[in-house]
């Protein structure tokens, strides 16, 4: 009987320690992306070329303007026409010998 218990304690705190050891795993990476997240914002960029960019002197690139809604077109249904003058419009030619 003691035996038993002795051996079911065992499997548990091994499985017990295995999902604790991963649990840890999985808070020190949380832990350590924050850290670096929290440092990356800090950093300086690279790519300035020695400018400065509060300097109200430096060049800069033209701003553009482009509407995303210019190529629109209304098609909103219009008055009803004759639908005769429409269907003979797109219809194909008689032949003359039939």
């Amino acid at each position: 009987m003691f035996a038993q218990f002795g051996a079911n304690f065992a499997a548990v705190q091994s499985v017990a320690r295995e999902f604790y050891q991963k649990r840890l795993n999985l808070a020190g990476a949380v832990v350590l992306l924050a850290v670096s997240s929290a440092v990356s914002g800090c950093a300086v960029p690279i790519a300035l070329n020695g400018r400065d960019p509060a300097d109200p002197q430096e060049k800069v690139a033209a701003v553009g303007y482009r509407s995303t809604v210019a190529p629109y077109t209304s098609l909103r249904p219009t008055a009803p026409s004759s639908w005769r003058q429409l269907n003979d419009s797109v219809a194909p030619s008689s032949k003359s010998g039939n």
